[in-house]
């Protein structure tokens, strides 16, 4: 703030200053907290605290969970967390119950890594970490229930998450019930032989270590040696939705390999049509819900298996069954389980030089491919690359409708996550086929035919041909015949012969993958699992929860080069010995014995699977939450059969991850009987961005934006010329901007208006610190408005405003109140400023009815200047509680409207009419005007065009 500024307070000591804000804003919000204005009763329980508000209906209101950054909040963070407190504002004016607070996903690596750079704690970091960012967004007068505030790292929150756990681990998917059930209902059916055991034995001839494997098969949470994404530079296995699409982590961005451990996964894969149809009940953005239905990728088509000399046969997945005669070859995964069981001793007689890669045996071949293989992420796999790879393995298997021999092949354009890590090569039909089938002499067979002119020989194609459109060819053998069916039919026709033959079905496939949920690191929630002498995992019982952290003197996972591939995870937690071997009764009546703890931890999206709930119940250390409760705020109602909460606001790039798991833990707990909320958030609001202009000097690297000084169109910093770029806003790019500095500069009022007026809430939109200053204005008007800035005295008067002020009060109600339920903020605030500009222009005092309407409307959006203003005007009781105004419709609509007469297109007469008048009565006005019987001169009409209430158009005969 200026010199001339300073002279302005002192000529008007009583003006609304960024001073002034500064008293106001830090009163009022000592205030709120002391009196517990933001507190949402429930309707029973320890927060039960007022029916007569937990009687109204309820809003809850949420945003995703914030993790507490060392590097504090940038004025970009706060966009979504002051839309949801406008909009959570706006409802309570409304006649709701609002639930509205945060807490702190507080769990995760970037604190681990600090630690291990400082050697402080992770605990110590985040707790300070969190403290600042409380202290930033209570500047904001953000307008949260802190009763129910809490971080996942606490442990009364993630005794809850490890119990969710295990009533995961314990329970299995009935298919024919199409829900979870509990282990134990599935132990009975082995039990009583209503389920056979997969060898057909009895339940009780089976040893411990046959019960569990058999078990493991049914879990929703189970551990399996499986194909996982390793990365050596983090030290750590990740989630598939946890690579890049460059095969790197999300995080750190090191290499990824495949390497195959024992991992703790979630049967997600068993919701997955769940998942994809409950979307459709869902008011999502219809691009995040196209992104989960992608990532689930259900696809229809039929599983058939193709017999391998011995007792082996390789089951394929394939959307083109119809084209089944047309396989030649085969191709399997190299990380396949039967690569190492089908492969010969020495090469077949006549095997193809080129099949062999140049190696003396299979093994050799197979082992030197698999190899190289591993050293790729899946996206390279997956990329076209001109030249294909692959090796014969020797062995040949049977196409089960030609009786064929076909060799098999292993290639690295085939993944074990897709499908059965197995497919049938149709080279005719398939571009990547057929450049592996020209790469390694492989015969090609046409069975679609082609639309062109190509022919039928696929020896002279410079490409593939595949369509849905065509009629099969060559496709017969003794007992079946597709030729000439369409490919719908044929594939109809052939799913149907491979299931009476019993060498397959129909089926459907999803490209969704199990959840991979163990971590090699410290900082996250440890499992409740040990294990005894024969590995075997146990459960703790819930009487040991929470299973707290325990102190360690490293917090690093071992690391290694990130281009080592042949390398294995070591966590934190194997180290502390005293921790890991225990002597435990688990209350199962085999009294006390050794056992050894899971010493992976869980992924820091475990803690975000379920706080909506933590929210609803935060002090409840006997249940997960009171049923009563969640059905309160949660349960499935008119417009919200999955139920859910009712507005959760949050960045679009967590569609498959946070999202997805989020959903799935709530349709398990759902199953369960815990909750009666099928899905977790029923609305879904996806926020832009706030962008600020990078400056990078001639090495590209970035300088600090506020040094930059413009020269005719050009940029500086310390005198060299640096370019500019739009993008994001961070510490790291030296352009970040603090609400600290904004709040300081003008006050929080004046930053909430400014991000909620830069645009639309859902689209990106740049940072420009001299815009501020706009609505520290509209502020300052509005306070002159009701206070006399040389006295401070309240100006209004007890008189009734006039009918022009009245019609724009009304507008203005009905416009912002429209605007504030669609969460159209930035047109609210036009509308706000649009009024205060007319009452201001309109000179004199304002009626106190006039003024205490416009404090109300803008309450919502600024709430410290509101609450001041209301109490000068003499109410006593918050002004967050108030009713919001209601327009009333006289004044809402215009007195008269202007309509527009026109004959042979051309303007002759305007009339003042009502709004309301229908078209016949407003085409008798138009012919009797003097304007237009003079410019018809006598002519007939041929026709009379009306469209009420703003033209008429006649058109002469």
């Amino acid at each position: 703030m200026s010199e001339t500024t300073s002279a302005a307070e002192t000529a008007a000591p009583h003006r609304y200053t960024a001073a002034m804000a500064a008293d106001i804003e830090a009163r009022w919000q000592d205030f709120w907290d002391a009196e517990g204005t933001y507190e949402a009763p429930n309707p029973t329980g320890d927060l039960a605290d007022d029916p007569e508000l937990a009687a109204r209906p309820k809003k809850f209101i949420m945003d995703m969970f914030p993790y507490p950054s060392g590097a504090g909040l940038h004025v970009g963070h706060p966009l979504g967390y002051i839309a949801t407190d406008v909009f959570a504002r706006h409802q309570r004016m409304t006649g709701h119950n609002v639930l509205h607070t945060l807490g702190f996903d507080a769990f995760g690596l970037p604190a681990e890594q600090y630690a291990v750079q400082t050697g402080t704690h992770p605990r110590v970091s985040t707790e300070a970490n969190i403290e600042n960012m409380t202290a930033q967004l209570r500047r904001l007068g953000l307008g949260h229930d802190k009763r129910r505030s809490f971080a996942t790292i606490e442990s009364e929150y993630y005794k809850w998450t490890q119990w969710i756990f295990l009533q995961i681990f314990n329970s299995w998917y009935d298919t024919e019930a199409d829900r979870a059930r509990p282990i134990a209902e599935l132990v009975e059916q082995f039990e009583s032989g209503a389920r056979p055991t997969p060898d057909g034995r009895d339940w009780s001839a089976l040893s411990a270590a046959e019960r569990a494997d058999i078990l493991g098969e049914y879990r929703l949470a189970y551990a399996s040696d499986a194909p996982v994404n390793w990365s050596p530079g983090l030290g750590t296995v990740l989630a598939n939705e946890e690579v890049t699409a460059d095969g790197r982590s999300e995080r750190g961005n090191f290499p990824v390999f495949k390497a195959k451990l024992r991992q703790w996964n979630m049967r997600i894969t068993a919701y997955a049509d769940r998942l994809l149809n409950d979307l459709d009940g869902l008011d999502w953005p219809e691009a995040i819900k196209l992104q989960q239905r992608n990532w689930i990728g259900r696809s229809e088509g039929a599983r058939v298996d193709f017999p391998v000399d011995g007792s082996d046969s390789i089951t394929v997945f394939t959307t083109r069954q119809d084209t089944l005669f047309g396989a030649t070859y085969m191709v399997l995964a190299p990380e396949h389980e039967l690569v190492e069981r089908i492969i010969p001793a020495a090469w077949p007689e006549g095997t193809h030089t080129v099949w062999t890669g140049g190696y003396a045996s299979p093994a050799e071949a197979v082992a030197a491919y698999r190899k190289l293989a591993a050293a790729k992420s899946d996206v390279e796999r997956q990329a076209e690359a001109k030249d294909k790879t692959g090796v014969f393995t020797g062995a040949y298997a049977t196409n089960p409708v030609s009786g064929e021999k076909v060799p098999v092949f292993i290639a690295d354009y085939v993944l074990m996550g897709y499908g059965t890590g197995a497919i049938m090569a149709v080279p005719a039909h398939d571009a990547r086929d057929f450049a592996f089938a020209r790469a390694f002499e492989l015969p090609m067979r046409c069975v679609v035919e082609p639309s062109d002119d190509r022919g039928t020989d696929p020896s002279t194609w410079e490409d593939a041909f595949g369509s849905y459109d065509a009629k099969l060819v060559n496709s017969a053998n003794d007992e079946i015949s597709l030729d000439g069916l369409g490919v719908v039919d044929a594939k109809a026709r052939i799913t149907e012969w491979l299931k009476a033959h019993g060498v397959g079905e129909g089926t459907v496939n999803f490209r969704l993958r199990d959840w991979l949920f163990s971590r090699q690191r410290y900082w996250g929630e440890p499992f409740p699992i040990v294990y005894d002498e024969d590995g075997i995992a146990h459960p703790l019982p819930e009487s040991m929860l929470p299973l707290e952290l325990p102190e360690v003197d490293d917090y690093s996972p071992r690391t290694f080069d990130p281009e080592d591939a042949d390398t294995q995870p070591e966590t934190p937690l194997s180290r502390n010995a005293d921790w890991v071997n225990v002597t435990l009764d688990l209350g199962d009546g085999n009294g006390p014995k050794k056992y050894r703890r899971e010493t992976n931890t869980m992924p820091n999206w475990a803690g975000s699977c379920w706080y909506e709930l933590r929210y609803l119940d935060p002090n409840n250390d006997q249940k997960l939450v009171d049923p009563a409760i969640e059905q309160y705020w949660m349960g499935p109602r008119e417009g919200q059969p999955t139920g859910g909460v009712d507005l959760y606001v949050g960045g679009a790039e967590h569609a498959v991850l946070h999202l997805l798991y989020a959903r799935f833990w709530s349709k398990v707990l759902h199953d369960l009987g815990h909750i009666s909320s099928v899905e977790p958030f029923h609305k879904l609001y996806n926020q832009g961005m706030i962008q600020a202009f990078v400056y990078r000097d001639s090495r590209g690297i970035a300088v600090p934006a506020a040094e930059v000084e413009e020269r005719d169109g050009q940029f500086y910093y310390q005198g060299e010329k640096v370019s500019r770029v739009l993008g994001k806003m961070g510490k790291s790019l030296k352009n970040a901007v603090t609400p600290d500095e904004i709040c300081t500069e003008y006050g929080a009022d004046t930053l909430r208006l400014y991000e909620m007026a830069m645009g639309p809430l859902d689209v990106s939109r740049p940072w420009d610190t001299r815009a501020v200053v706009g609505q520290y204005r509209l502020l300052q008007r509005l306070w002159r408005n009701v206070v006399d800035e040389e006295t401070g005295e309240v100006t209004v008067v007890d008189t009734e405003p006039g009918e022009e002020t009245l019609r724009a009060l009304h507008k203005a109600i009905d416009g912002v109140g429209q605007d504030m339920a669609g969460m159209r903020f930035n047109t609210a605030i036009a509308k706000v400023t649009e009024l205060n500009n007319h009452l201001t222009k309109a000179g004199g005092p304002l009626s106190r009815s006039v003024a205490e309407s416009l404090v109300l409307l803008v309450a919502p959006l600024a709430p410290h200047i509101a609450e001041e203003l209301w109490r000068r005007l003499g109410h006593t009781e918050s002004v967050v509680h108030q009713d919001f105004p209601v327009a009333d419709p006289a004044y809402v609509v215009d007195e008269t409207v202007t309509c527009v007469v026109q004959v042979k297109g051309k303007v002759k007469a305007r009339l003042e009419i009502s709004p309301s008048i229908t078209d016949e009565e407003l085409e008798a006005l138009a012919l009797a005007d003097p304007a237009v019987v003079a410019a018809l001169d006598g002519a007939g009409i041929r026709k009379v065009i009306v469209r009420a209430p703003k033209l008429v158009n006649i058109v002469p005969a």
